[in-house]
């Protein structure tokens, strides 16, 4: 049976691959080994993929129910505003005030349920339609749509809170 993709098709999708699974992670090295076990579980299952649909998306899923999967055994107890954890550090010649602003968008993100995060990342940084990240997640539209918006909403929540000073996220006021 002819292999459905090569290798190299593969290699071109790992930098968007690593991006997402760090976004998830929070971690370089976890990152990396939930990026090479994707691509581990893509190999052994590539006669699985049908050519002519998009391996970007096919690849994500695959990240995604690795990663799913990685949660159900064990969560890391790593946090991304750990000093310990140097990669957290802003890149040389970044400002301060980027630097603070880039640490409090990777904590609240952090802060963010899996599956809003996940939906968040997908169509935020990877620029996938909602169709695509719906195909991604094993879930219809309408539960996308509704997931990205709660998490907007509550990382906007999460952002004033900590820029306010706040240690605590602001609650909503339930109105009937």
């Amino acid at each position: 049976m002819a292999e459905a993709f090569g290798a190299a098709e593969l290699e071109a999708v790992v930098p968007r691959l690593r991006r997402y699974a760090r976004a998830l992670t929070g971690t370089r090295e976890a990152a990396d080994d939930l990026t090479q076990d994707a691509l581990e579980r893509a190999w052994q299952k590539r006669g699985l993929w049908q050519p002519g649909t998009d391996l970007r998306a096919w690849m994500f899923t695959i990240m995604h129910n690795v990663f799913v999967n990685g949660m159900r055994k064990a969560r890391p107890a790593v946090s991304l505003d750990d000093p310990a954890v140097e990669d957290n550090r802003p890149a040389a010649g970044t400002s301060v005030e980027t630097g603070i602003v880039l640490g409090e968008l990777a904590r609240s993100l952090s802060l963010l349920p899996d599956e809003q995060r996940e939906v968040l990342l997908l169509v935020g940084l990877e620029q996938f339609s909602y169709a695509d990240a719906a195909e991604v997640l094993g879930v219809p539209i309408g539960t996308v749509m509704s997931r990205l918006s709660r998490a907007r909403e509550r990382l906007r929540i999460l952002l004033e809170a900590g820029s306010a000073g706040s240690e605590r996220p602001a609650t909503l006021r339930r109105v009937k």
